[in-house]
């Protein structure tokens, strides 16, 4: 059976065409997060390692690899607000994430409006059927076993803002179907949508 499962010591190259670890962990949720830098230029970018992480208060975060743009913007003002990226909006999603200097606009570059937000200074994308309005509440530089810094940066922000297209609403449950949203699969360009006949349910058993 051993000869029926590829191994590797991550440490010591994968030996594959394409590192299988994002395609595993998949699909998985898209940070497309906007900000606002310390001299008021907007900035939007996608972010694949992203997620929810606690209810109340509601808690939100994403890996930045790098220094980037994103990063330190919130850690000159605080704040950001993450957006939905749904199939209509993917290729304006894709625009974004070009690797553009930091006086570019991204908003402009991909064809999107901002919308003013409600309680954060950071406008969202009017274009977005859902997005979080967030105060920053962690930075912390991510460590190998050794200790050391790897260079990526864990962001984790309150959610201090709901917007939701009432549209979304069913009887008064959002229907994640209906939003199409789109998730970061594996290898340099694979991405899925989520729709009706991906659906199924389990209730959580009691016990004992």
């Amino acid at each position: 059976m051993a000869d029926d499962m590829h191994f590797y010591e991550p440490a010591q190259g994968h030996g594959l065409p394409h590192d299988p670890f994002n395609a595993i962990v998949g699909p998985r949720p898209i940070g497309w997060i906007a900000t606002r830098s310390g001299e008021g230029v907007l900035n939007l970018a996608p972010y694949s390692f992203f997620n929810a992480f606690n209810y109340t208060p509601p808690l939100i975060g994403f890996s930045s690899i790098g220094r980037k743009d994103t990063l330190r913007n919130i850690e000159q003002t605080g704040e950001f607000v993450w957006n939905l990226a749904t199939r209509p909006l993917a290729e304006a999603m894709n625009v974004s994430c070009a690797a553009a200097p930091a006086e570019v606009d991204e908003f402009a570059l991909a064809g999107l409006n901002p919308l003013a937000s409600r309680v954060v200074k950071v406008p969202r994308v009017a274009e977005s059927p859902v997005a979080f309005e967030c105060r920053c509440t962690q930075i912390i530089e991510l460590q190998g076993l050794n200790g050391d810094g790897v260079g990526s940066w864990l962001v984790l922000g309150e959610v201090v803002g709901v917007h939701i297209a009432r549209h979304l609403l069913k009887a008064g449950v959002y229907d994640t179907a209906a939003a199409a949203p789109i998730l970061r699969g594996g290898g340099p360009a694979d991405y899925f949508e989520i729709g009706p006949e991906s659906l199924f349910q389990m209730r959580r058993p009691s016990y004992p």
